[in-house]
């Protein structure tokens, strides 16, 4: 697994590419130490989590460096002012162009790790998205998630009957088979600078 990249820093932020395989913050047990922002401390002893990205999905993740910066992406994220784009291989074929899938989540404690589509007990959950391109056995799309749910864009592209290529808890094994990892990458991530308000748009092609 290779290492992290660092996009862009200064005294308030730090804004990282993510590799698959790689945990956003630490998990439970001595296995799951090893993260981004643990890579992160030791560079930036100052470094403060935003949000996450999936163990699985590469791509891009912001992080703040001091109280101030952490408190005002926060609320980016939570008033929805963040815009984020997705790049995924799905399986199959999509007919249609372009739609939007609106189908709550919840975790499914039955089954963990995984959530599920639940009408009854679910968080809100909207994804947009759009084909970019069909192959042999794979449509490229680009997800737009205007909620930010944990395994959103996995749940509701299996929901849509095309599972993102490679993913080992949602897709069937044809789909698990065409490619060694999950092909879901954060390539897009657009936010105000939490001290300036500057407009701050990153991107980082997909790797698939």
């Amino acid at each position: 697994m290779s290492d992290f990249s660092l996009l862009f820093s200064d005294d308030d932020v730090l804004v990282v590419g993510k590799p698959a395989g790689l945990l956003t913050v630490r998990g439970k047990g001595a296995d799951k130490q090893d993260c981004l922002h643990a890579r992160l401390q030791a560079q930036f002893d100052d470094v403060r989590v935003v949000h996450r990205l999936d163990q699985d999905t590469s791509g891009i993740v912001v992080f703040a460096r001091h109280l101030a910066a952490q408190q005002q992406l926060n609320k980016q994220f939570e008033q929805r002012v963040v815009n984020k784009h997705y790049i995924a291989l799905v399986y199959g074929h999509i007919a249609q162009m372009h739609g939007e899938i609106d189908a709550p989540l919840s975790y499914d404690a039955s089954h963990p790790p995984l959530h599920k589509v639940d009408y009854e007990h679910g968080q809100h959950a909207l994804t947009q998205w759009q084909v970019l391109s069909r192959h042999s056995q794979s449509t490229r799309v680009l997800l737009k998630p205007i909620t930010g749910r944990s395994h959103q864009l996995r749940v509701h592209m299996q929901l849509l009957g095309h599972p993102i290529v490679g993913d080992t808890l949602y897709a069937p094994p044809p789909a698990v088979a065409l490619s060694p990892r999950l092909c879901l990458h954060a390539e897009s991530l657009e936010f105000n600078h939490p001290t300036s308000f500057e407009p701050q748009h990153f991107v980082l092609p997909a790797p698939f």
